[in-house]
């Protein structure tokens, strides 16, 4: 029973990953690389298990992509600090979230990054069109056919399956190839120097 069942699981991600369209891929990288030269900071969101998957993928681009003598990416997690998460829940209510820490750090030219399996949730929604009135760049990785935000970012990935485990899944399958592909590039431009991503 459970050999059929993962085989089915894994077909499903096989067929959606065969379905993403790779040109979305390489104009987000181009988002991301085009944050990084002009020294922007990037600032990753997301609910539930994409909040896990805005750690992981902020942890990867600040941490797996060091390289001594090169610029480092400049970015921040809005799902890590705790404290304030709760304050600011309290305060002014979930759904304001994600919009009153970009309210502190956001500059224009900035680049913020939603990781949502519903595109839905109305704190990111909240953020988006916050991020947009200061002129950052907004990219988003969405599951179930990209909900409200699909129309309101600059460059999604929308993936059509509607299992929430497989679109997080993907997400971070996503995440991990282009952290990785940041680290060779900026392991092998230019000058020769020491990385430390192990």
């Amino acid at each position: 029973m459970i050999k059929q069942f993962t085989n089915g699981y894994f077909n499903d991600l096989k067929r959606t990953i065969d379905e993403i369209p790779m040109e979305k891929i390489e104009r987000i990288v181009e988002m991301i690389y085009e944050a990084y030269r002009r020294n922007n900071y990037v600032f990753i969101m997301g609910n539930g298990g994409s909040a896990s998957t805005a750690s992981h993928f902020a942890c990867d681009l600040g941490k797996g992509t060091i390289c001594e003598g090169k610029p480092r990416f400049r970015v921040v997690s809005l799902n890590d600090n705790m404290p304030l998460i709760t304050a600011l829940s309290n305060d002014f209510g979930y759904e304001r979230v994600f919009e009153e820490q970009l309210m502190n750090l956001l500059n224009p030219g900035d680049l913020v990054i939603c990781i949502t399996g519903s595109g839905n949730s109305l704190n990111i929604l909240k953020a988006v069109d916050y991020a947009k009135k200061q002129g950052a760049r907004i990219i988003s990785l969405i599951g179930f056919g990209g909900g409200k935000l699909k129309d309101r970012v600059d460059e999604h990935i929308t993936v059509s399956n509607r299992n929430y485990g497989q679109v997080e899944d993907i997400h971070l399958i996503l995440c991990h190839a282009i952290s990785q592909f940041f680290q060779n590039l900026i392991e092998n431009e230019s000058q020769p120097a020491h990385c430390k991503n192990g």
